[in-house]
């Protein structure tokens, strides 16, 4: 037992008072004779035992009275159990991904938790709050309580080890109670090591009641008709779906396209036609679930022509004549003696075609047109150099090339997942008649194969930096050397290469990665364009690339939905945007991460469990009524004790 005043403990030195007091009788006795003595000294002998008893019991009940009202004044306690965290400062941190749209019994389970943070949290509490996209340092309940009820999902995922960083950085060296509110979905063990096990930490995992989802994880063109689109739906379920799952398509807000999807073995692609003209607008579907992952949003641009030159022999190049044709391809053809470089940066793809020497110039202007987003396609000749080559593929990526080898080989593997051929091939075979090569280079490097020989070195591979592809055959193709112009396969591998991605296709890109797009505009130096819907509007980063400009989106926008890239008032392009698939499976719970820390089940707990643990047990009052206690029994033993 401890005293906050332990100084009035001196006070009971006043004990002595009482006793001297009843020690030393003032009063003294005189002596009467009386003729009969017998009785009288009886009845003395009587009086004085029972006074003597009566002035003990007084005196021990005074003392006891004046010894629990001194220490009644020190005001004693006993010392809570936890009193060294008593000053930590309180940390709460609330996850707020769109797992957290799941329903529990009370709602959703971001819902709930800021509801129990409203009603729960002392008045009277201060703590800093942090959550993926917010944080409020040094606040109380009543001054957030307007944020918290408009606090947004966000795509961002739950990353503890990255908010506990953020914390510490504010927080550097200050004791803390930290109390962690998240469902624990995709959770990673790793992301508690930045937590203090010295410091008392408690956590809250709401669980969802239903932890079936479904989600639309992607929307392709598979193929295309002169009036009509063909479109797949790439629908994944997670959990136990039995039902049918209603899905609809929508341009702007009128209803094209409605189906039900029942899905085998969680996964399911739906194939839609859709009118080939411009389309601005979403697939939905309908599931008791998370919200976040049953819209995506896509658009299509009516296709314009692709701007194609290729560098060669005039003989050498009729047969990509015949590929890219008027009605699709501006296409040139054109010796390198007679190129015009200055003609370059407005195409959208270069084919050079077996060149037996690749000029520096060349290289430069090249480099720069693959780095503005260019693609750029390399049939070396026979008769070049492996030194000229590899001159000119360094600039570009690891490829390198070796000696030319006489030996025939077999074109016999397809990389049918491959960007090239997404659109291409129904269905993946293994049962179509070999392309040979009589000559070829050998070759090395980080390329990504996407035609490969029977020893699995590359016969068609690929680079990109994200934005513009570099295409390079190790053979060359002339009817010679290789009968791959006979191939079914030489359409589509050289239309696509010439396709420009920002031309054609869907325009959906997903927040947060970064991505990029790069459109024909011209911009004074002074102009910026902006991307804007009805609802928001914000600038990406932009870079003006002569006739072209290349857009960053960063973490931008905030919300998915349909977007115009804007020019003042003039739309130069729609796109859409779509957060990330990464909270879509409510089964990849990992709550085990947490064993060693303290489990609660409402917000109520924690502030109890620290309120009980770190307050001192004050024990005065009893001692108050332990005073009250002794004066009544000094009174009863005054009156009835003769």
């Amino acid at each position: 037992m401890q005293f906050k005043h332990p100084e009035i403990l001196y006070f009971l030195f006043l004990l002595v008072i009482p006793i001297l007091v009843h020690l030393f009788q003032l009063r003294r006795f005189k002596t009467e004779y009386f003729t009969n003595v017998r009785f009288l000294k009886e009845l003395s002998i009587q009086t004085r035992k029972s006074s003597k008893i009566k002035k003990w019991l007084l005196l021990a009940t005074r003392l006891l009275l004046l010894a629990c009202l001194i220490i009644a004044f020190a005001q004693p306690f006993f010392k809570a159990k936890d009193s060294t965290n008593a000053g930590n400062e309180m940390i709460i941190i609330l996850d707020n991904s769109f797992s957290m749209q799941a329903k529990g019994s009370r709602g959703e389970l971001l819902k709930r938790s800021v509801q129990e943070l409203l009603e729960d949290t002392p008045a009277n509490q201060r703590f800093s709050l942090v959550t993926n996209t917010e944080t409020f340092w040094d606040t109380d309940i009543k001054s957030i309580q307007k944020d918290l009820q408009n606090l947004q999902y966000s795509a961002t995922p739950f990353q503890l080890d990255f908010l506990l960083t953020k914390i510490e950085t504010k927080k550097h060296n200050t004791p803390k109670d930290i109390f962690i509110i998240t469902d624990a979905v995709n959770a990673q063990s790793k992301s508690i090591e930045k937590l203090d096990e010295n410091s008392p930490i408690y956590y809250w995992i709401p669980k969802a009641e239903n932890k079936n989802n479904a989600s639309i994880d992607a929307v392709s063109i598979t193929g295309q008709s002169e009036t009509f689109y063909e479109i797949k739906v790439d629908v994944k379920g997670f959990g136990d779906l039995e039902n049918d799952i209603p899905m609809s398509v929508y341009n702007g807000k009128n209803l094209v396209a409605k189906t039900v999807a029942k899905l085998e073995d969680n996964k399911k692609s739906v194939q839609f036609n859709l009118p080939k003209k411009d389309f601005h607008g979403h697939v939905s579907i309908e599931d008791n679930s998370l919200n976040y992952d049953n819209t995506y949003y896509f658009s299509i641009s009516k296709p314009e022509k692709s701007n194609v030159i290729v560098i060669g022999e005039s003989l050498k190049n009729n047969f990509l004549s015949r590929i890219y044709t008027s009605d699709e391809f501006n296409f040139a053809s054109t010796e390198l003696n007679g190129l015009d470089y200055n003609a370059i940066e407005k195409q959208d793809a270069i084919v050079l075609n077996e060149i037996k020497d690749i000029p520096q110039a060349l290289t430069t202007t090249l480099k720069a047109f693959y780095e503005k987003g260019g693609n750029v396609v390399l049939i070396p000749s026979a008769e070049s150099t492996s030194q000229n080559l590899n001159t000119f593929l360094g600039n570009f990526g690891g490829i390198q090339f070796g000696a030319l080898q006489n030996q025939e080989k077999q074109i016999t593997k397809i990389a049918f997942n491959h960007p090239l051929y997404q659109t291409v091939f129904e269905k993946k075979t293994d049962n179509f008649q070999y392309p040979k090569v009589t000559t070829s280079f050998s070759v090395k490097g980080n390329a990504s194969p996407v035609l490969s020989y029977a020893d699995q070195s590359f016969f068609l591979g690929s680079v990109t930096n994200k934005i513009g592809n570099l295409y390079v055959f190790s053979a060359p193709i002339n009817k010679t050397n290789s009968n791959f112009q006979n191939s079914p396969l030489i359409v589509p591998t050289f239309f696509n290469m010439a396709q420009s991605n920002q031309k054609t296709g869907i325009s959906a890109f997903t927040i947060g990665d970064n991505q990029n797009l790069i459109l024909d505009a011209l911009l004074s130096k002074d102009e910026v364009v902006t991307i804007a819907n009805e609802n928001s509007d914000f600038i990406p980063m932009q870079q003006i690339l002569n006739n072209k400009i290349k857009l960053a989106f960063g973490d931008y926008p905030e919300l998915s939905g349909n977007f115009s890239v804007m020019k003042n008032k003039e739309v130069l392009k729609n796109i859409s945007f779509n957060h990330p698939r990464t909270e879509s499976d409510l089964g990849l719970i990992n709550d085990n991460i947490f064993d060693n820390y303290t489990s609660v089940t409402s917000v109520e707990a924690v502030f109890n469990d620290i309120h009980s643990s770190r307050t001192g047990n004050e024990v005065w009052n009893y001692f108050i009524l332990a005073t009250l206690l002794f004066l009544v029994l000094e009174l009863l033993i005054q009156k009835f004790v003769k």
